[in-house]
């Protein structure tokens, strides 16, 4: 029989199985990468683990509260996930109580580094206002024993940007509609529909990086390397729409570090800043 997780978690769920844990201090996990994807985002990694640091969180707190994303101190990119490979991923929890979790974590493919997450912040909220508080600690139990099963992730449309503002060298500025439905809000989350912070985040690097390429010399693939300081203010629901900027704070002929925000309905949402590269990985 299929584990019952299968039907719950299966648009946006990036653990397949916990490996190992040390309750409210560490844990390591695994996600296979379907290899029908044609690509996977370097920020659903992060949304990897994450993912892995909210099951130490909640499993601490008996299921009774939940992080969710708020502050993360820093993103260092290493390379891209490949679709069809394994990711082995791991947090370290540097502080936790009823209100707040504060952790660190990586994600590797085999022994090769993919990203490391440091300074993350989440704030703890009452779990029954997104899931049901029994089911979770069921799909922790499955995660902890024979683990869920691999390849349930199809991909994700991504939205459409709409450029709205352009200062050629300087800053874009651009229009993303949030669909009212889609496969991951029953993921993200069951109760209360939001739009990810890693999607969000993914835009905004795409949008940095049209504008580095218009900055940047020609020269190799331009690739995000560090997204440091980002913020999420509020959620975002479902059927808004989000106006995303990115602009030039610095630049050489190698590397351009740009800063990001997000408002909905004119209010800031998120803010952050991303360092593009331009040189070829080591």
């Amino acid at each position: 029989m299929m584990p019952v997780m299968d039907e719950r978690f299966s648009a946006f769920s990036f653990v397949d199985r916990i490996t190992a844990l040390e309750p409210g201090k560490w844990a390591r996990g695994r996600f296979t990468v379907p290899s029908g994807l044609p690509e996977f985002s370097t920020c659903l990694v992060a949304e990897a683990v994450g993912q892995l640091a909210a099951w130490v969180a909640m499993a601490q707190a008996e299921f009774r509260r939940r992080p969710v994303a708020a502050l993360s101190g820093e993103m260092r990119i290493v390379r891209e996930a490949a679709p069809g490979g394994v990711l082995d991923l791991g947090v370290e929890v540097e502080s936790g109580d009823r209100d707040t979790v504060v952790f660190a974590g990586w994600a590797r493919l085999a022994d090769t580094p993919v990203l490391a997450l440091s300074r993350c912040v989440g704030p703890m909220l009452p779990q029954e206002d997104f899931d049901a508080p029994e089911a979770v600690r069921g799909d922790f139990e499955t995660l902890c024993g024979p683990g869920a099963r691999p390849a349930r992730f199809r991909g994700i449309a991504k939205p459409d940007l709409v450029l709205l503002d352009r200062v050629p060298g300087q800053r874009l500025r651009a229009a993303m509609n949030v669909p009212l439905s889609a496969p991951f809000f029953a993921d993200h989350f069951p109760r209360r529909p939001v739009f990810p912070a890693s999607l969000l985040l993914d835009a905004q690097v795409r949008l940095a990086l049209r504008l580095a390429g218009e900055t940047l010399p020609p020269g190799p693939r331009l690739r995000p390397a560090r997204v440091a300081d980002v913020k999420m203010r509020s959620f975002i629901l479902p059927g808004q729409t989000v106006e995303i900027e990115a602009a030039i704070r610095s630049a050489t002929d190698e590397t351009a570090e740009l800063s990001l925000a997000a408002t909905v309905d004119g209010k800031r949402v998120a803010t952050g800043r991303v360092e593009i590269d331009a040189r070829v990985p080591a």
